[in-house]
């Protein structure tokens, strides 16, 4: 049987489901030099066997490992939302494969990469901070009572969100890709590598803002004045919104878009501030 025969043409459904089922995977050969990269690579290799079915054809074989390479680089992300991302980069792979002289390669990981901070922060708010809370508190509180409801229902309530969620964003990211990303020009695509940046240094600026837990406890005897209530009482996290203003003055003398990079994280030590994110 030929590798072509193989590798015959999926049909929508069969991509979507696959997504799908790959995504919620995506996890089972995590590492710690790049983290899900062996997962996204699972996810997306039928798209890239489908369009490199050959491997007699020394040709086809060399685009077939430049792409399993190129797959291969860092990845992290909520599984759930992961999703979106692979359909996107599945459905980028296959115009690359169609047009390779208009078409840079570089954008797929660009795109992978400035994805994961946003969809990080709203896959683990919604499914590690909501759905898992709601779904073991409803579980807990049946199983108290000595009703076997509790364990099912903790996992029906976990499940279907999950599949439901992977399942739409599988097939929204293939389809906005297949339907706005061939009508980008190059610099439509540059416009489109800066807005995924500037939101996923925003995100990165809440992580920073929520690790950095500094504080000062510094109290006046005299007046049981507590130092930190102060700058609390003026911006919450003012002092690290602080320190990572100082971290930007250091990282600018050193990088020519250190204003953008600046701007984002302080923009998300702000959010985080104010508890838009969280």
């Amino acid at each position: 049987m030929s590798n072509a025969t193989k590798t015959a043409k999926r049909s929508d459904f069969k991509k979507y489901f696959q997504f799908m089922w790959r995504s919620l995977n995506i996890q089972a050969s995590w590492n710690y030099e790049r983290q899900m990269n062996m997962g996204f690579l699972y996810g997306i290799a039928p798209t890239l066997d489908e369009l490199y079915p050959d491997e007699n054809d020394p040709e086809q074989l060399a685009h077939k490992k430049e792409a399993y390479e190129r797959e291969m680089a860092f990845y992290n992300c909520t599984p759930q939302t992961s999703a979106f991302t692979l359909g996107l980069a599945a459905s980028m792979e296959e115009q690359y494969a169609a047009d390779r002289e208009n078409f840079n390669p570089e954008t797929i990981n660009a795109v992978k990469t400035s994805l994961m901070g946003p969809l990080s922060g709203v896959g683990d708010s919604f499914f590690q901070g909501t759905v898992r809370l709601i779904a073991f508190g409803l579980g807990i509180s049946l199983a108290q009572q000595g009703s076997v409801l509790g364990p099912i229902l903790a996992m029906i309530i976990s499940i279907v969100p999950s599949v439901l969620v992977t399942w739409f964003a599988g097939k929204l990211g293939y389809t906005m890709g297949s339907k706005y990303l061939t009508k980008l020009n190059g610099g439509m695509m540059d416009k489109l590598m800066y807005v995924c940046g500037i939101v996923g240094l925003m995100v990165i600026g809440a992580m920073v803002a929520s690790m950095v837990g500094l504080t000062t406890p510094i109290t006046f005897a005299s007046t049981g004045l507590v130092l930190q209530d102060v700058l609390n009482s003026i911006l919450p996290n003012l002092l690290n919104l602080g320190i990572v203003m100082l971290m930007y003055t250091l990282i600018r003398k050193k990088v020519k878009t250190g204003w953008l990079l600046g701007i984002c994280i302080v923009g998300g030590v702000a959010i985080n501030a104010l508890g838009l994110l969280v």
